[in-house]
């Protein structure tokens, strides 16, 4: 039993010992492949690595003879660009020096020339200095000359020259102290007359303008009565009645002893008319009471409003201006209740209108532009009494605000001068306010006197020699005399500007001055045929 065992024991023994042998001899095995394995990636990579060294010299040895063909190119390039820019200097040059070559002859021809000129400017030279030694005897024979003349004069006149002189200067100065005087006097008068007229545009404005105790007639309504009992109605208890009117037309509403009337004062002309409707219907009411007052203040207000704007819009389609913004036909309108030198506002402005109208189109322009111009032109007027300020500017900053075109904002700031025209359209304004105020019965003057006096003004211009024609101009404001020029010498019309002047003094009847203008002028004429 024991020796079976062993025996499988030692079977065992040997069978591990055979199986690892045989791992061992498998191992070996696997690890000589494996050498061998590693050996030949050695040899492939060495292989490779030498396969690649060999390109990569080929590659270089390549770029390199390419980079030295593309250099050589280059240096020919830069060899033919040199050469190009050497022939152009070189070309350059050549032309610089036949300018050179031009200019040394051209210098020399201009030396020559200049030599020759020399030498007729000596011979001028020497023929001036001949006519001047014979100029120097004449001007001493006219010397000689003029002494026996003066001596002469002297025997026959039984004066010396200084005191011919001193007469004459006597004579001058008598004559330039009268002259003096008379312009002092003149002065004088102007002066009186301009203060009084200035303090009275100055108070005229004040009272149109602002509010004050003092009432002129034209800044007055008068309201008549059915009878003087409608007085104590107005005044009404306590005078609450007459309080209220006022307080609600923004008026004062004068009740004194003038029978059976009442007079409404105020400075704005659209709230005086107010009051006024309101009175005459109150009083053809009969009910006078603060309530019935403010009734009748607002529905008289809405109804002057409608006319305002009625005869705003009428003058709009009436010359046919195109669309105008709602404010400014309102602002057109109230020119109707504003007057200037007794010539209504509205209808002043609609008459420059048509007058810029006519002459545009007699210079062939367009005239709506221009009417529109026109109409525009006093648009201010309405607001005088609201804003601060010229009339001119506050119609500037009204059409401005409006979007009104640059000619109409242009006529408005230049028709009185404020500014220069720059448009024909501004010039046409300037000329038809011009006409529309200085026309004759305007401004309340009659036809006849104004051609009268123009006239009579005109033949004593045209009663001294040499006159040739004269024109009286801005309304007998000016004189201009045009004399004949072979008959009047230039100091002689000072004399005849001055002897016009005091013919005109001494003869006529003026307001204010009248300016006396000769012009005398050559005139030389040629055709070219």
């Amino acid at each position: 039993m024991d020796n079976v065992v062993l025996l499988q024991i030692a079977v065992a023994v040997v069978a591990v010992a055979v199986v690892c042998v045989a791992l061992l001899l498998r191992m070996r095995a696997m690890k000589r492949r494996h050498e061998e394995a590693v050996a030949r990636r050695e040899a492939d990579a060495e292989k490779r690595v030498q396969q690649a060294n060999e390109s990569a010299a080929k590659e270089v040895a390549q770029k390199i003879q390419e980079s030295q063909v593309a250099h050589k190119a280059e240096l020919l390039q830069e060899r033919e660009r040199i050469e190009r820019e050497n022939k152009s200097r070189v070309d350059e040059l050549q032309k610089l020096e036949q300018r050179v070559n031009q200019r040394e002859e051209m210098l020399d021809r201009r030396r020559e020339s200049l030599d020759g000129k020399e030498a007729a400017v000596e011979r001028r030279e020497g023929e001036l200095s001949v006519k001047e030694q014979e100029l120097k005897r004449e001007e001493a024979r006219y010397k000689q000359l003029q002494e026996e003349e003066i001596k002469k004069l002297e025997e026959i006149s039984g004066l010396s020259v200084e005191n011919a002189k001193q007469e004459l200067k006597d004579r001058f100065m008598e004559e330039a102290k009268q002259d003096i005087a008379a312009e002092v006097q003149r002065l004088e008068r102007r002066a009186r007359n301009t203060v009084e007229a200035d303090a009275r545009q100055a108070l005229a404005l004040a009272v149109e303008r602002f509010s004050s105790e003092h009432v002129a007639e034209n800044l007055v309504s008068v309201v008549d009565l059915p009878t003087d009992e409608m007085k104590g109605r107005i005044i009404g208890r306590e005078g609450r009645n007459i309080r209220a009117l006022e307080m609600a037309t923004g008026v004062d509403v004068i009740i004194d002893d003038t029978p059976e009337a009442v007079v409404v004062s105020g400075f704005d002309k659209v709230r005086r008319e107010t009051a006024r409707l309101a009175l005459e219907a109150l009083v053809q009411d009969g009910r006078i009471h603060p309530g019935r007052i403010e009734d009748i203040v607002n529905k008289t207000k809405k109804d002057l409003d409608s006319q305002i704007r009625r005869a705003g819009e009428e003058a709009v389609m009436e010359l046919g201006v195109g669309d105008v913004h709602p404010e400014l036909v309102n602002m057109l309108g109230r020119l109707k209740y504003r007057t200037s030198y007794s010539q209504n506002a509205l209808m002043h402005s609609k008459e420059v209108a048509y007058l810029s109208g006519m002459l545009a189109d007699e210079l062939r322009i367009d005239p709506t532009m221009a009417k529109r111009a026109g109409l525009f032109h006093d648009i201010g007027k309405a607001a005088t009494h609201e804003v601060e300020g010229s009339h001119v500017q506050i119609g500037y900053d009204i059409a401005k605000r409006y979007n009104e075109p640059p000619e109409v904002l242009n006529a408005i700031v230049s028709h009185h001068e404020d500014e220069e025209a720059n448009c024909i359209e501004s010039v046409l304004v300037k000329a038809a306010d011009t006409l529309s105020a200085a026309r004759p019965g305007a401004r309340r003057e009659m036809v006849e006197s104004y051609i009268k006096r123009l006239e009579a003004l005109e033949k004593i211009a045209e009663s001294f020699n040499g006159v040739e024609k004269c024109f009286a101009i801005q309304a007998g404001r000016e004189i201009r005399v045009s004399v004949l020029p072979e008959e009047v010498t230039d100091s002689q019309a000072t004399f005849l500007a001055r002897d016009i002047a005091k013919r005109i003094e001494s003869e006529r009847t003026y307001p204010g001055e009248i300016l006396v203008t000769v012009i005398r002028e050559t005139r030389h004429v040629a055709t070219a045929r």
